[in-house]
């Protein structure tokens, strides 16, 4: 199987997106892996802090390795990650991929602190023989994937393109996710803000570092940012939506049964739905 540095050069060259599906619970993660699975393509799951706590860090490791060895391409990322510690548990348990979030500190601070996780993850791989990637973020966009009723009060202005610059040459991240107007959650009216696209065309055109998009669900202008040079777009929100109403409607049809394998098979397929229509973008 290849790595994820290699999917990533594939999808460079080739204008495509890897997507990067967060999982909170087993029906997500079947979910994303049978989409996999059922179109061969390599996906990203990602878990932030709070997922890995409910999951356990070497827990959702181990069943990504159970998943690859069937032959199914899940990649994964230590989503939203606040400190070196946090990063070199994630790194130690298997993890491909690691962001680190300083996205709300100043462009000084941001800088030196991922530099120091870039250091040491490469220092790691050179010593392990692996090949974890490292992301960084460029502004606070927001931090739940939740049902918002308006936009978050302290969230950044965009970044400029000169940060950008700074910030990719000076810490050597493989990726980085930058604030274009994207924000996590949904608001409740179901559509959030139009991506800046032209911040976006800059960006894509100036700068070599593949670029990742986090707040992917209820972007309304999605395609547009995919077809200018997004590498990798992230959707937690809609993936919780789908799992809350898959649940719903599976008990309103079924009210008297208890038994789980009658049930979640309908959540899971609620949940590939909106992954399967994600994709067909």
């Amino acid at each position: 199987m290849k790595s994820l540095r290699e999917i990533l050069v594939t999808a460079q060259k080739n204008n495509q997106i890897v997507w990067h599906f967060n999982v909170a619970s087993y029906e997500q993660l079947e979910a994303v892996a049978r989409v996999s699975q059922k179109r061969n393509m390599p996906f990203l799951v990602g878990v932030s802090e709070g997922e890995r706590t409910a999951w356990g860090v070497h827990r959702i490791a181990h069943l990504i390795q159970l998943y690859r060895a069937e032959g199914i391409e899940l990649f994964l990322n230590a989503d939203h990650t606040h400190s070196l510690e946090k990063i070199q548990e994630a790194v130690s348990a298997g993890f491909d991929e690691v962001l680190f979030d300083a996205g709300k500190k100043n462009l000084a601070e941001n800088i030196l602190e991922t530099k120091k996780v870039v250091a040491w993850v490469k220092e790691y791989n050179a010593l392990h023989g692996t090949d974890v990637l490292v992301e960084g973020e460029l502004g606070y966009i927001g931090s739940s994937s939740v049902l918002l009723h308006e936009l978050p009060p302290d969230i950044s202005t965009q970044t400029t393109l000169l940060e950008a610059q700074e910030f990719c040459a000076q810490t050597g991240v493989d990726l980085y996710a930058p604030a274009l107007g994207n924000i996590h959650g949904i608001l409740h009216t179901g559509v959030n803000p139009m991506l800046n696209i032209e911040l976006l065309k800059n960006l894509t055109q100036n700068i070599a570092t593949p670029m990742v998009l986090h707040g992917g669900s209820g972007t309304p202008n999605l395609k547009e940012a995919m077809r200018l040079g997004v590498r990798v777009i992230h959707i937690s929100t809609e993936l919780r939506i789908a799992w809350r109403e898959g649940f719903v409607s599976a008990l309103a049809q079924h009210p008297q049964d208890i038994v789980p394998y009658h049930i979640l098979p309908e959540v899971v397929s609620s949940i590939e739905k909106i992954i399967e229509e994600k994709i067909d973008l």
